[in-house]
């Protein structure tokens, strides 16, 4: 038997596993030691073919450009009009999925502009992608991510934050101050601590804005909910004290600010929200509206990361964010 080990895979439309850029960590094979290697050496190779072997009895968590392989039963799910990357153990799963990117597809075809949308139950395992090339700028998400990166370098330095840097960080969190964003992207070094902080996160599809200008990183709402994963696993490189700071942030931010992907939950649902919005000279003027957070309702606790842009108004861009966090939140409670 073979343990859990993390590939770049994907499944062809004839069911076969082809190999994408990515790295083996770990795997543990029959005749193979753990090793790493670049998706081409032995591991590699050792791993396909006890994939091979066991391909009746593999099941495949799809995240991005990764794959975690678990004894279960592969299957593979493609829903017609957009690629579905998520899949879970749980019987009859294109069922859910297929029928969720019909009706996210529905609802999207009198939309302007282009949406994602990435979610993860905790409280079921069940994950659920939808057009999953989109990048857009982050916007003042990135926000979030400064304050993980600042915190993230106070630790290495075996320190908390100075009053200075926790007034910074709530202002931009809270009232997406752009002051304040400036002064944390300084202080974390810029695109380059970014960046460094992001690999220790585990993104793999965000692009730190270049020079100052940080609201024009880009990412994928794959990355947002790794990002927020760093927010809520124990295996974060965040202290747990920390992560809990972040997250009370985002769960009191300015009440004109608390849009977006918290619709995903009911009334009184408790959420840790962060929002991004901005008119890009590039798409004409046009908006880019996206959403992040941790929601938890109805018993559940859900990651969820809505990235949009090209829309004719901000208010356009935050009522396609909202539907969608809803249509897809919904679904997953009634899948059970």
């Amino acid at each position: 038997m073979f343990a859990t080990a993390v590939l770049a895979l994907a499944v062809t439309g004839a069911g076969q596993l082809a190999v994408s850029t990515g790295t083996v960590q770990a795997a543990v094979l029959p005749g193979v030691a753990p090793g790493v290697d670049d998706g081409s050496g032995p591991y590699t190779d050792a791993l396909l073919r006890g994939l091979a072997a066991y391909e009746a009895g593999a099941t495949f968590f799809v995240v991005g450009l990764n794959v975690a392989a678990y004894p279960s039963i592969l299957s593979r799910t493609v829903a017609a009009g957009s690629e579905v990357v998520a899949m879970t153990t749980t019987p009859g799963t294109s069922a859910f999925q297929k029928p969720l990117t019909r009706a996210v597809d529905r609802y999207l075809d009198d939309v302007p502009g282009q949406v994602a949308v990435s979610v993860r139950d905790l409280s079921t395992g069940m994950s659920y992608s939808y057009n999953p090339g989109l990048r857009t700028a982050t916007a003042s998400i990135v926000k979030v991510d400064m304050v993980m990166a600042l915190l993230l370098k106070a630790q290495s330095e075996r320190r908390g934050l100075t009053g200075w840097e926790r007034r910074a960080a709530a202002q931009a969190i809270k009232v997406s101050d752009n002051a304040a964003a400036s002064a944390l992207w300084s202080a974390i070094g810029g695109a380059s601590g970014l960046a460094a902080a992001n690999r220790k996160f585990g993104l793999r599809e965000t692009t730190p804005g270049a020079g100052g200008a940080w609201g024009s990183t880009t990412t994928s709402a794959a990355d947002q909910v790794r990002l927020l994963t760093a927010l809520t696993s124990p295996k974060s490189p965040l202290s747990e004290k920390n992560r809990r700071y972040v997250l009370g942030l985002m769960g009191g931010v300015a009440p004109e600010q608390a849009w977006g992907v918290s619709a995903s939950g009911r009334e009184g649902a408790d959420v840790a929200v962060k929002n991004g919005w901005l008119p890009r000279e590039r798409h004409g003027g046009r908006w880019t509206v996206n959403s992040i957070g941790r929601v938890r309702d109805r018993g559940r606790t859900y990651l969820i990361a809505v990235i949009s842009h090209r829309h004719g108004s901000m208010g356009a861009g935050v009522t396609a964010v909202e539907r969608v966090s809803r249509l897809v939140t919904d679904a997953l409670v009634q899948r059970g």
